[in-house]
């Protein structure tokens, strides 16, 4: 375990401890933070527990918010280190009973004892309060062996499990959570209480759950957060879709069935380190799979038609229920939408590659590209940039790249026409194609007046020489075409 000193403690949150010491009341940090600083980590979250009342935290600092039942208080930082810090809670020590509705406790009491407030924690590995001095954390308080859990690197509850889930039902997820953001194993007794009490997560709110669900989704390891959802029950009353796809076998192309399908496709989202829209779409991809599932006599091998479009319609319907954000839906839901949308790279032209462009986005046409090698990886081809998905990469360049044409002028067909005084017709695009190749040769040619008094020079060339002079242009441009796809090409290493 390392040595958690001083230096990582922001000196917002140090002033704040000091303020209340000197005032004559204890102070602690307590919870993630003092976790995450044994361990060696840097905490993201900075909680103070005190035996100050509110109203005694309040009269001690300038600006604070005080618009809760439990006791927190959040100290405003004007100018602070970091945005994280722009608030930084005190809660006074405090005893909790009764937990009806299996979230919030019936009723609380505040305390002068650091030890009556650790009581109510969740697991050992977070009741664990030190004292903030200027070298290191002082004064370590840990009545429930978390430090020697975080040695052994075990999340265990504090006291009986039981009565932990039955006071917070969501505790069970964040268990497993905890668990793949740092790498814990959980505490057998504590296992099999989630197993026992898995149903009782139907009481906590979907914003509740999707916060600890997206959070094991965005941690190291979702694929292990997945199963252990699945191990203990969690998993049916959370996400029971997920779970039609264990044993629903895929064609040869798939060493994996639909379920463990999904799931490898989100690690693979995961390893890349993609963000949680591609990580989700990853993980709904073939989520209708199941209830498509049909057999090809030709082929003798399972299909699924039209699962890409079933699956979309599945998978909003089960963000909308986890309350994930409109735009985070809106993404998702279109990345599992076209996620079929590839073809043999022999066949597929650059208009249905700009079609599907239009289909999903310009700024989403990369991320299904992503979700497409997660798929890959997900059917256990362990190849990540086969020539097919360079081949694709190639052609979405190409369709995105703005075209080289007469449009680059600073001058269009109508400045042609009003600075040399000529009526529409063939004459104008012969002229803008040789000031084309005039401003290819040269782009500091492309300015207004340049291109104004010689467009005027260009409509006295008799007809037959001026026409000469647009087809070189007409023929520059399209050599300068050829030289961009080119490019391209070779920068994927494709013909």
């Amino acid at each position: 375990m390392k040595t958690a000193q001083n230096s990582l403690i922001p000196a917002e949150v140090a002033t704040i401890a000091e303020t209340l010491e000197k005032a004559g009341f204890q102070a602690y940090l307590v919870g993630g933070c003092v976790r995450d600083m044994l361990i060696g980590r840097k905490p993201k979250d900075w909680d103070l527990t005190t035996n100050a009342l509110p109203q005694d935290i309040q009269g001690l600092f300038l600006k604070t918010v005080y618009e809760n039942s439990f006791g927190t208080v959040a100290v405003i930082n004007e100018n602070p280190s970091d945005e994280t810090l722009r608030s930084v809670e005190i809660t006074p020590y405090r005893m909790e009973s009764g937990y009806s509705d299996q979230r919030h406790p019936d009723s609380i009491s505040f305390s002068d004892k650091i030890e009556d407030d650790l009581k109510r924690r969740d697991f050992t590995i977070n009741a664990i309060a030190a004292g903030v001095s200027k070298d290191a954390i002082k004064d370590i308080v840990d009545l429930f062996g978390g430090i020697s859990d975080i040695k052994d690197k075990i999340i265990r509850t504090v006291g009986d499990p039981v009565d932990r889930f039955t006071e917070d039902a969501l505790r069970m997820v964040r268990a497993i959570r905890l668990s793949v953001e740092i790498g814990f194993t959980i505490n057998i007794d504590t296992y099999k209480a989630i197993n026992k009490l898995n149903s009782s997560i139907k009481t906590v709110s979907a914003e509740r759950i999707r916060d600890e669900f997206t959070r094991i989704l965005m941690s190291d390891e979702p694929m292990k957060g997945l199963l252990m959802l699945h191990e203990t029950g969690l998993l049916k009353h959370m996400i029971p879709e997920l779970e039609r796809g264990i044993g629903v076998i895929q064609p040869q192309a798939h060493a994996y069935d639909v379920w463990e399908h999904l799931l490898r496709s989100l690690q693979h989202a995961a390893d890349k380190e993609y963000p949680l829209d591609i990580r989700l779409a990853a993980l709904f991809h073939d989520i209708s799979k199941p209830e498509t599932k049909g057999f090809s006599q030709e082929t003798h091998q399972p299909t699924f038609y039209g699962h890409e479009l079933k699956g979309s319609r599945e998978t909003r319907r089960i963000l909308e229920r986890l309350r994930f954000s409109r735009a985070t839906i809106d993404k998702v839901v279109k990345l599992v939408r076209w996620h079929m949308f590839f073809a043999d790279t022999e066949t597929i032209t650059l208009t249905a590659v700009r079609r599907m462009i239009v289909n999903v986005g310009k700024d989403n046409i990369w991320d299904l590209m992503n979700l497409r090698i997660c798929d890959r990886i997900g059917t256990g081809r362990p190849k990540e940039n086969p020539y097919r998905l360079r081949k694709y990469r190639a052609m979405i360049e190409e369709a995105l790249r703005d075209p080289i044409s007469v449009s680059m002028l600073k001058i269009d067909g109508a400045g042609v026409m009003k600075s040399c005084n000529i009526e529409p017709g063939p004459k104008i695009g012969h002229i803008l194609h040789a000031l084309f190749a005039e401003v290819i040769n040269d782009p500091k040619l492309n300015t207004l007046e340049y291109l104004e008094k010689r467009a005027i020079e260009l409509s006295k060339i008799p007809d037959n020489k001026l026409m000469i002079l647009g087809e070189e242009g007409r023929n520059i441009k399209d050599s300068e075409e050829e030289k961009d796809v080119a490019k391209i090409r070779r920068k994927y290493y494709v013909s």
